[in-house]
């Protein structure tokens, strides 16, 4: 039996750990691969177990080159940048996700570097704005289960702004509880273009 391809094995993933349908659309097609990198080389990698304390900075974003680059302009010549959320489908327990999503974060005017692509190489994209949701790491509660944060990243439409005072820009825990990150994406026009994921879990404590 020949191996599934790259996107294929998104889909897979995504489908084996529920993420489809509990946050991904049913008919979602992923077009691009990108992975999540914290400063010590840890890295999102479809379903990995990672833990608390090697998630606990703010990561860096790598587009991974595919048979075709990364586009830089779209069909009408703007130049392509993305939105990345991060959410935590199983707030503030696995059995009872009654918070899902939890927003995590929200990174708006990603780009990827002109020029600068070779086929065995990554790229990391490029931050042209602060957070409009600051990174806020895993912690889930003690005796939570696993928990699946799920990176979801979006092509934007030119020129897009999220406006002060919108819901994404709350940062405390009551703002971040309860998000619904596909209607941020009909909200804003994004388009969902690839997900990847990971898996934290929680400590185990006596009752």
């Amino acid at each position: 039996m020949s191996s599934l391809d790259p996107l294929t094995s998104v889909i897979s993933a995504l489908k084996h750990e529920k993420i489809i349908p509990d946050v991904v659309p049913e008919d979602f097609n992923p077009t691009m691969l990108f992975s999540v990198v914290w400063p010590d080389r840890v890295e999102v990698l479809l379903g990995n177990e990672l833990t608390v304390e090697e998630t606990a900075e703010e990561p860096s974003i790598d587009f991974t080159p595919m048979n075709m680059p990364v586009e830089q302009a779209d069909s009408a010549g703007y130049e392509v940048s993305y939105t990345l959320v991060m959410v935590d489908l199983d707030a503030p327990y696995r059995k009872d996700p009654i918070y899902r999503s939890f927003r995590h974060w929200v990174v708006t005017g990603l780009k990827s570097p002109a020029d600068t692509a070779s086929k065995t190489s990554n790229l990391t994209a490029l931050k042209t704005s602060g957070a409009t949701t600051p990174y806020r790491p895993p912690g889930p509660h003690p005796n939570s289960g696993v928990h699946r944060y799920t990176f979801l990243l979006f092509q934007e439409p030119p020129n897009l702004v999220i406006p002060e005072g919108a819901l994404e820009h709350g940062a405390t825990l009551a703002e971040r509880r309860s998000w619904d990150v596909m209607n941020f994406a009909a909200q804003y026009g994004l388009k969902l273009v690839a997900v990847n994921f990971f898996r934290v879990q929680s400590v185990t404590e006596a009752e």
